[in-house]
């Protein structure tokens, strides 16, 4: 009966979150979101992207995780980047049209790559354009990112329109939201791009090889509509500053209103530009172990601005916040298997353009109404107890993959009269797991948006989110040193000519997903048990 009536209060909250969430949305909300909005519809070049290298591009998978090391890198840069935002508050919406010009300058590039290879092979060579293509996409998108971080504080008042000071349990529910739909604002991004590309791979089977590579230029070219919405959303919130002033000509009660220009932080800034140097001149050195530097260098250059940061914050908060950034590390820095899976996928499992799109869709829908499902489970829990259950959840979920490598699929479908073949345990893994992505980090950005000191608001998000996405580029590091143990090749052809160039060798893809998912499953637990027990444990 216990259990039942459990059950029942959480689907009670559950409705609650499904009615209230809408109610809760603001006119001031919706600029940062369609920035937010502006990164989810980045994933429109993912699946072309993915068929292009395995296709044209002869790369290991172990250079495509190495490159991966790379690409995440410019995440730190929001260290500079938040404390700049604070410093330039008023006119901080000029870095959206600068992230979108970057965002664009990458598009093109692969765009001319696969549309025009030739012409483009003259000037460079392909790998080299592919890279720079890599590299200047999360640039970009780091500037962008910062900026609406920023304004999702801008977004939430501090009083209400009689002048009357918000209760502050009212505005960590404000702030929960504004986080929360900024989650819903990125997945929606994916469902609409998912839903296109559903649209546009329909009978891509049935495309020669030219058509096919006009379809997957033409898709970049689309993809242009990216920096236009980000742009869009600053445009909103200038038009919507403009219309506040004229309706009411006394001082606003926002958080812009209220930003006061913190003194310039010589240690951010010259520690961020350290950084910068530090990490150009080993990553174009050619030296030995050049992203292990790197990573080595980055992770204390950012404890040490970390710990200057944190000292603004009560001596509780700041062990709390510490042991938080520690336990969301680890999780987010868990090794994958890389690229060889999609492979095995698509060259073994047979799932095409069209297939990947679907489940794509189904991820994007499913973990919206996970947000909405989750949304009690965050609030009740502290990011210990979530972060071990999405550890056990996400070992289990990838269970069905390491089974299909060894032929789960042919056994389920000779038992099923070819019902529960290799797609259907796809879609229903895919749909299982989706839900569960986009939580970790929801707890963190909302106590940061209602904890951290109002003058530096940016700089907390920014730091403490280069220390999160370093994780990002500590997993690319495990996974490429896992495809270096565990080699996975597939079939690649030279586009002009269509030459074998490698062939397929699928033989240690399963050792490889094992070895994932024990590590991925035991060390965030590990983490977790290590934090809880010492002086930075957290309960929020």
């Amino acid at each position: 009966m216990r259990n039942t009536a459990y059950m029942i209060e959480i689907f009670h909250s559950v409705i609650r979150g499904l009615v209230e969430l809408p109610k809760q949305l603001r006119w001031s909300y919706l600029p940062p979101l369609m920035v937010y909005l502006a990164a989810g519809v980045s994933g429109l070049t993912a699946i072309v992207g993915t068929f292009f290298i395995k296709d044209y591009l002869n790369l290991s998978a172990a250079f495509l995780a190495s490159l991966g090391f790379w690409a995440g890198l410019p995440w730190a840069l929001k260290m500079p980047l938040g404390h700049l935002v604070d410093l330039i508050w008023r006119q901080k919406a000029y870095l959206v049209g600068l992230g979108a010009a970057i965002i664009g300058a990458s598009l093109l590039i692969m765009h001319g790559l696969i549309g025009h290879t030739a012409f483009m092979a003259e000037i460079m060579p392909v790998e080299t354009w592919f890279v720079i293509s890599v590299i200047l996409g999360p640039v970009g998108y780091v500037i962008q990112d910062v900026v609406a971080d920023a304004m999702t504080v801008e977004a939430v008042p501090e009083k209400d329109k009689n002048g009357t000071s918000i209760a502050k349990d009212q505005l960590k529910i404000m702030h929960t939201t504004m986080q929360t739909l900024g989650r819903f604002a990125i997945i929606g991004g994916t469902v609409l791009v998912s839903l296109v590309n559903v649209i546009m791979f329909t009978n891509v089977d049935n495309l020669d090889d030219a058509a096919r590579i006009d379809l997957y230029a033409d898709i970049y070219l689309y993809a242009l509509i990216i920096p236009v919405i980000s742009v869009a959303g600053v445009v909103l919130a200038h038009l919507q500053k403009a219309y506040n002033e004229a309706q009411n000509p006394q001082p606003s009660q926002s958080a812009s209103s209220q930003h006061q220009r913190p003194e310039v932080n010589w240690s951010i800034l010259i520690g961020s530009l350290v950084f910068v140097i530090f990490s150009l001149g080993v990553g174009t050195s050619g030296i030995g172990y050049a992203q292990e530097i790197v990573f080595a260098g980055s992770v204390g250059i950012i404890l040490f601005l970390m710990n200057r940061l944190v000292r603004f914050l009560p001596h509780e908060q700041r062990m709390m916040v510490i042991g938080t950034a520690i336990i969301i590390f680890t999780f987010r820095a868990m090794p994958s298997p890389g690229p060889g899976l999609t492979w095995f996928e698509i060259d073994q499992l047979l799932f095409n353009e069209q297939f990947l799109s679907i489940l794509s869709l189904v991820a994007s829908i499913l973990t919206l109404a996970g947000i909405i499902l989750l949304r009690p489970f965050m609030a009740n829990n502290s990011i210990a107890y979530i972060i071990v259950f999405l550890s056990i959840a996400g070992a289990v979920l990838f269970l069905p993959s390491v089974g299909m490598y060894y032929g789960l699929h042919e056994w389920t479908a000779s038992n099923s009269g070819g019902i529960v073949d290799a797609k259907f345990i796809a879609i229903i893994n895919t749909a299982v797991e989706s839900p569960l992505g986009q939580v970790a980090m929801i707890p963190l950005l909302a106590w940061i948006a209602r904890n951290a000191p109002a003058h530096l608001k940016a700089t907390f998000f920014a730091v403490f989110a280069s220390f999160t996405n370093l994780a990002l580029s500590a997993s690319a590091l495990g996974t490429k040193y896992l495809n270096e143990a565990f080699v996975v090749t597939r079939e690649v052809k030279d586009k002009l000519s269509g030459a074998i160039i490698t062939t397929a060798d699928y033989s240690e893809l399963g050792l490889l997903l094992i070895t994932v998912l024990l590590i991925t499953l035991t060390v965030p637990i590990g983490m977790v048990i290590i934090i809880q027990n010492s002086r930075f444990k957290t309960n929020d």
